[in-house]
């Protein structure tokens, strides 16, 4: 399956994390409000995973070095696919996660 988008939007990674959640509902544990806190906690362990690269090798070097960048794409990747599943879990809407983020965006604009 090849995806062609000029933006990534989140309801296209929304999407496909349903997809992949249908072609593996035999192995996986699901999408529901239930499993919210599972799906948490592996993205945590993916955020883990980036922090190790970037710990190990420096961020400098991480975002230079082709292959480590790589690396790091690739887990950074991992963090957004668990994040989307965490949103399908408490089925929260992209308008709803756009609000809050202006709304955070706007309050931290006068914070300092």
């Amino acid at each position: 399956m090849e995806i062609y988008m000029s933006e990534f939007t989140i309801n296209e990674m929304k999407e496909m994390q349903k997809i992949l959640q249908e072609k593996y509902k035999d192995k996986w544990e699901g999408i529901s409000a239930e499993v919210g806190q599972n799906k948490l906690l592996w993205m945590v362990g993916e955020i883990g995973e980036v922090i190790d690269i970037v710990k190990k090798h420096s961020g400098l070097k991480a975002s230079q070095d082709e292959d480590l960048r790589k690396d790091l794409i690739e887990e950074l990747a991992d963090v957004l696919m668990y994040y989307n599943d965490v949103l399908l879990c408490y089925d929260i809407s992209s308008e709803e996660l756009k609000s809050a983020y202006v709304n955070k965006f706007e309050k931290n604009m006068k914070r300092w």
